[in-house]
């Protein structure tokens, strides 16, 4: 583990990212995916949050993950979908065996030009790379508030609204779509989200601890917070779809 955040920390902390974070909502999923797919490969699929979302939507689902702690976790929560150990920048596929490469939460960790090559020799001609992230609602004031805890709030990323997609994808013509939506959660696996943030899992344990006593405290004396069995987290699903040429 290093002292900066990567996209290999997350192995440290796959229990509390598979009992923390989010799903995603149909209509993203739906919108992103072209009709009909046989095979669809979801890269950096962590513990399975988005690949559960393509089971049933397409024939046959792989998931690709380069962490074998997140893999592993995967394996245990879908048995029946193939996952194998890879990259963004290096898929375990044959060319031209996918309708759809997708990467929820994951593009960010990838080298855009080395991943679209990658992806796009993948890819069936007129497949579809799609790229998704949710981000989380920081208008209320609770959540303002734990966003200045975690002092990395989500609207920094400006690549989960605008991400750069090398060729041969045409960068003029990239679909975006927004989804709205509110996911309630209990306090446990609210601080297991925080607690599966890159950022946060690789602060020594003390600050570690520090710091999500400190988020607990924001939920004990929120009056949207206090008191609630769940808490209501609202987020914005970005999408965005590319078509090879």
């Amino acid at each position: 583990m290093t002292s900066a955040p990567d996209a290999n920390s997350f192995g440290a902390a796959a229990d509390a990212y598979e009992r923390g974070r989010p799903g995603y909502p149909d209509a993203a999923v739906d919108w992103l995916l072209p009709s009909g797919a046989r095979l669809v490969a979801d890269v950096g699929a962590g513990t399975g949050k988005f690949t559960r979302s393509l089971v049933g939507r397409a024939a046959e689902v792989v998931a690709v993950e380069p962490d074998r702690a997140m893999r592993e976790r995967l394996t245990a929560v879908l048995p029946g979908v193939r996952t194998l150990a890879g990259s963004g920048e290096s898929i375990p596929l044959p060319d031209g065996s996918a309708d759809a490469v997708t990467f929820a939460q994951a593009w960010h960790w990838v080298d855009p030009a080395q991943g679209a090559r990658e992806a796009a020799r993948v890819l069936r001609p007129g497949g579809v790379l799609g790229l998704v992230w949710n981000v989380r609602d920081e208008t209320r004031p609770w959540a303002a508030r734990i966003s200045a805890i975690l002092a990395q709030p989500e609207s920094r990323a400006s690549v989960q609204s605008a991400p750069v997609v090398g060729a041969p994808f045409d960068p003029d013509a990239v679909e975006h779509e927004r989804f709205p939506w509110v996911h309630e959660q209990d306090r446990a696996a609210f601080l297991d989200m925080v607690a599966s943030r890159s950022y946060v899992i690789v602060l020594p344990p003390d600050e570690r601890t520090a710091l999500l006593d400190r988020v607990r405290r924001v939920l004990d004396e929120d009056p949207e917070t206090a008191g609630r069995a769940t808490i209501p987290v609202g987020y914005t699903t970005y999408a965005h779809r590319s078509v090879r040429p």
